[in-house]
């Protein structure tokens, strides 16, 4: 689902990574969890972003429909986002699995999972900054 933001010129390092979620983050239902799904080509340059919407407890992970659109778009790369209502930033087992497993089935495509942020409130971890990427 492509939405009427306008897309930065390049997700090529956290701090705009970071900045980019920071915005569609804020116009989610708090209470509710939400992923998002950001494909870029090799430069870092957007190419298409989807969001699904969870419940208070965990959001989906669509794998096939993820696979899909990297087809559909040719992606190189994915970063991943979603909020925690609970306030914490710290990922879940189901978090880390459900991440490096998405990282396998992308790198079998050639597509990288770049990151996978988490936000709570005005504070976001990084996958990737952690080691667990």
């Amino acid at each position: 689902m492509r939405h009427d933001k306008p897309f930065p010129p390049r997700l090529d390092c956290l701090s705009v990574a970071q900045q980019f979620f920071e915005e569609w983050v804020a116009t989610a239902d708090p209470a509710r969890e939400s992923l998002w799904v950001v494909h870029v080509d090799e430069q870092g340059n957007c190419l298409h972003v989807a969001r699904y919407q969870g419940d208070e407890t965990s959001a989906p992970v669509p794998l096939k429909k993820i696979v899909s659109d990297a087809l559909e778009h040719e992606t190189a790369g994915i970063l991943l986002a979603h909020n925690h209502p609970g306030g914490q930033t710290h990922p879940s087992m189901a978090d880390l699995r459900v991440t490096r497993y998405l990282a396998s089935c992308m790198a079998a495509l050639d597509c990288a999972v770049l990151d996978h942020l988490i936000f709570a409130g005005a504070e976001c971890t990084s996958f990737r900054e952690k080691g667990l990427l």
